[in-house]
């Protein structure tokens, strides 16, 4: 399949020029001691193209998606190389996320399939959906054995693809237009998901393939993005109203703390590091800002604005252990790093 390195600033410079636009450069900015240390690559292949939704790899190398400019791509950040693979046209990728082995899968949020690119010879085999109704793959997560569970939004489906067989299994939603969105795995092989149309949190029997849904106390409230911590809690951003939120499975008691920014925060991307603190994204500010949140303490420890300010959007982050470090997309055109502060090992509970 083709693919298209770029080699270094040098390199890039030549390459790019042939684009018209400049070339690739990086930016780092160092923080407070409670806050992050930000570094931001440059996308060879522009802010149009929507990079979004990175996943570090065995190596250390960071895969993302092009959704709009419809490519798959990885960064290693020790070179600052960039390489991308091209896939079927009108796929526009939502998301990517590595295995433990190396193979990139993707969702198909245009063309109703998954994709799984060969992290050695990159070879792409495909993985149709099953029902023609079940048109845009959202968001993926693994189970412990390597099968994905990923969400569709508006066919309102949550699904669930057999590694083995290749097979795909469908949830339908009981409450209609609900847009299952974001989706982590807890320690049990269930999957937790937003229903981001509502103000409802869902999971699934992975036996049954039964969708419980838990309602949040608050009407208006729209979860968007979702994490959990090691003591089970689920959380979530509240998109709508600026708030994160936790939610105790077993008893579906409901506490929210309000965000810095307020009602008019909008919190998208959010994860969760191996310290048990949240961190969310509130994008109806300019420029966007990083926040941690410590369960712990039930406060909010670090503020940390990204990028200049000009329109952005961070919509998704995954945080990987072995460098400490918060990875991101922006609509302005990067892939992003935040290394962040250290903290105590005492479980939260």
């Amino acid at each position: 399949m083709p693919r298209y390195s770029f080699a270094g600033p040098t390199a890039a410079l030549v390459t790019m020029a042939a684009f018209g636009v400049p070339a690739a450069t990086l930016t780092a900015q160092a923080r407070s001691a409670d806050s992050v240390a930000l570094t931001e690559w440059d996308v060879p292949w522009g802010a149009a193209g929507r990079p979004r939704d990175p996943s570090v790899d065995p190596q250390g190398r960071v895969w993302f998606v092009g959704q709009e400019g419809n490519y798959v791509a990885r960064l290693d950040p020790r070179t600052g190389n960039f390489e991308r693979f091209e896939i079927d046209p009108g796929t526009n990728p939502h998301t990517v996320n590595v295995d433990p082995q190396g193979d990139a899968w993707y969702a198909g949020n245009r063309n109703g399939m998954i994709g799984r690119i060969d992290g050695k010879t990159g070879k792409i085999t495909r993985y149709p959906m099953p029902e023609a109704a079940a048109k845009d793959p959202h968001t993926i997560t693994f189970d412990a054995r390597g099968n994905l569970w990923f969400t569709l939004q508006n066919s309102n489906m949550v699904g669930f693809l057999d590694r083995a067989s290749g097979q795909v299994k469908l949830a339908s939603m009981p409450t209609p237009r609900s847009r299952p969105y974001g989706i982590v795995m807890d320690r049990t092989g269930r999957p937790w998901f937003d229903l981001f149309g509502t103000n409802k949190i869902g999971t699934i029997d992975p036996q049954s393939m039964r969708v419980r849904e838990y309602p949040l106390p608050d009407e208006r409230a729209r979860p968007r993005r979702i994490a959990l911590t090691s003591d089970g809690a689920v959380w979530y951003g509240d998109y709508s109203r600026g708030y994160v939120g936790r939610l105790d499975p077993v008893s579906g008691t409901v506490k929210e703390w309000a965000l810095p920014g307020g009602g008019t925060s909008m919190p998208y991307a959010m994860t969760v590091d191996d310290n048990d603190r949240l961190w969310l994204v509130e994008t109806g500010r300019q420029p966007n800002r990083l926040v941690g949140f410590d369960p712990r303490s039930n406060a909010f420890f670090a503020q940390t604005d990204v990028g200049p300010v000009q329109p952005n959007t961070i919509r998704h982050m995954v945080f990987d252990k072995k460098t400490q470090s918060i990875w991101f997309g922006s609509d302005r055109g990067t892939i992003g790093r935040a290394v962040v502060p250290a903290a105590g090992k005492k479980p939260i509970g």
